[in-house]
């Protein structure tokens, strides 16, 4: 049976995740723990910490069907490279966007150093463009929500290709997107809040709720070709 990918706007289903995360969570949670605590060592070796990520989610997905796996899963490096270039180029994004800042800050000191005061001219400079950097950090955060899943559970290597698809993915959701991150992330540090120690109990609810936010987008833009070309025919 081949499957496609059809990408297409995601029906965001906001609070569905978050339930079934909990539940998830609550039906394994020794394992999901487990594989939680190799994922933080994951994120600790250069450069893996999205590897980290990507095979959590994949394990996840295991453990959701039923299927063999094993929290070991999470050391597995044959999709290194795919998050090693998308690492390179988030890193030479946040420094292409911050050049322009040091130059200015630069430029102001050496005129400090002459005797002129340029901090206010530098000022109407700098808050803007900080504003600016902020709404493109989250903006291109936002557009590249699905990039992680559809490497880890649909095996697309090429970013580019990766980017594209989640672009579309995300259209007329980053409101939301953005809504169920910060719940998740608020949920996931419950723990903290309560009592320190209790965070490494909660935030592995923001990997589970983030899993059946992918996997629900996934399928929604999935179609079974076979299928397809059968229902055309009904007609």
């Amino acid at each position: 049976m081949d499957i496609n990918l059809k990408p297409k706007p995601i029906n965001f289903k906001f609070g569905e995740y978050i339930n079934k995360g909990f539940e998830l969570l609550k039906k394994d949670f020794g394992n999901v723990f487990t594989a939680f605590l190799v994922c933080v060592v994951m994120s600790i070796i250069p450069f893996c910490g999205l590897l980290g990520m990507g095979n959590m989610y994949r394990y996840l997905h295991k453990i959701n069907k039923n299927q063999p796996a094993s929290p070991g899963d999470i050391f597995d490096f044959k999709d290194f490279m795919p998050y090693f270039i998308l690492q390179l180029i988030v890193f030479g994004g946040v420094l292409l966007i911050y050049i322009p800042l040091v130059i200015v800050l630069a430029l102001t000191g050496a005129l400090s150093n002459n005797g002129n005061d340029a901090g206010p001219l530098a000022m109407i400079f700098i808050i803007p463009y900080v504003v600016f950097i902020m709404v493109a950090v989250y903006y291109f955060a936002l557009k590249a929500f699905y990039i992680v899943p559809l490497i880890s559970l649909k095996g697309i290597k090429d970013i580019k290709t990766a980017w594209n698809i989640s672009k579309v993915m995300t259209k007329g959701n980053l409101i939301a997107i953005l809504l169920f991150s910060f719940v998740v992330s608020l949920l996931a540090q419950i723990g903290f809040l309560a009592c320190g120690i209790g965070v490494f109990l909660t935030i592995p609810l923001a990997y589970t709720a983030n899993y059946f936010a992918y996997e629900d987008a996934i399928q929604q833009i999935e179609y079974d070709e076979i299928t397809e070309i059968g229902s055309k025919n009904e007609f």
